[in-house]
């Protein structure tokens, strides 16, 4: 076994007492080591599944989970120009495309950007409600 191998993602060394354990995990496939985790669960009656700190506190919220967001331009309002401003200021588009981008919101939402995280996405959700439009966050 190398030395890469030997240290598990996190960084640290794996103690001599789990070598083997960890040696005989690396040689199963991934369908025998779900079947492992499986057994797993039931023998000792725990998940592997991560836990919700939301869902314990009862107040869950499907989006706390998610780590990106996509928003869509709903509504433009009656500050066109402003929203395009905005829609090039976040998505770095030239002026013509965000325009197009801008009348096409006319029709049904558009998405502008994709893949941002929460605290990025409301950012972006202030500039557009400031310049009259209205997003959605999904």
């Amino acid at each position: 076994m190398t030395d890469e191998q030997k240290n598990p993602p996190a960084g640290g060394e794996i103690p001599a007492k789990f070598e083997k354990l960890v040696g005989e995990v690396e040689k199963m496939s991934i369908v025998e080591l779900a079947e492992l985790v499986k057994v797993l669960e039931t023998k000792f009656g725990v998940s592997a599944a991560a836990p919700q700190v939301a869902a314990a506190a009862g107040t869950a919220a499907p989006e706390e989970a998610k780590t990106s967001f996509n928003i869509e331009l709903k509504e433009v309002g009656a500050q066109k120009i402003e929203v395009i401003k905005v829609v090039r200021d976040v998505t770095a588009k030239g002026l013509k495309e965000s325009k197009d981008l801008v009348d096409a919101a006319a029709t049904g939402a558009q998405l502008v950007k994709e893949g941002v995280k929460k605290e990025e996405a409301e950012e972006i959700k202030k500039k557009f409600e400031a310049a009259g439009a209205k997003v959605e966050i999904k």
